[in-house]
């Protein structure tokens, strides 16, 4: 009985390979075999067979989301883009918030330069 159930373990999961490394339909049976399962029981199946119950909601969410792949596809790429966009738009800021405080310097210096002048003339 004992060997039975080994076997089926087996068979059922890959324990030789990294969780990542696993073929879809591995990954279906995992869900498939986890589905239902709560708090210590999930967890001891998760450690019998080397995976973390985060990579089996992700696993879900991937199934779930076959069908939009397009659109996530397109959403991940526009977040790229205005992430670059916006460290660019940062790095632009910081550049003029640098040379605002440089003319504000120049300005007072230049103030106190005139005051000193001014005193000396009278």
């Amino acid at each position: 009985m004992k060997q039975s159930k080994k076997a089926s373990n087996k068979a059922a999961s890959p324990t030789s390979k990294r969780p990542m490394d696993w073929r879809p339909e591995e990954r279906l049976a995992a869900l498939q075999q986890s589905y239902g399962l709560l708090g210590d029981d999930l967890n001891t199946w998760c450690r019998e067979r080397g995976v973390f119950a985060h990579q089996l909601e992700q696993w879900k969410i991937d199934f779930c989301s076959h069908g939009d792949r397009d659109e996530s596809c397109e959403k991940a790429q526009s977040l790229r883009v205005l992430k670059i966009e916006n460290q660019s738009l940062e790095r632009e800021l910081l550049r003029k918030d640098k040379a605002l405080a440089e003319a504000a310097a120049l300005l007072v210096l230049q103030k106190k330069f005139r005051a000193l002048l001014g005193g000396e003339v009278e």
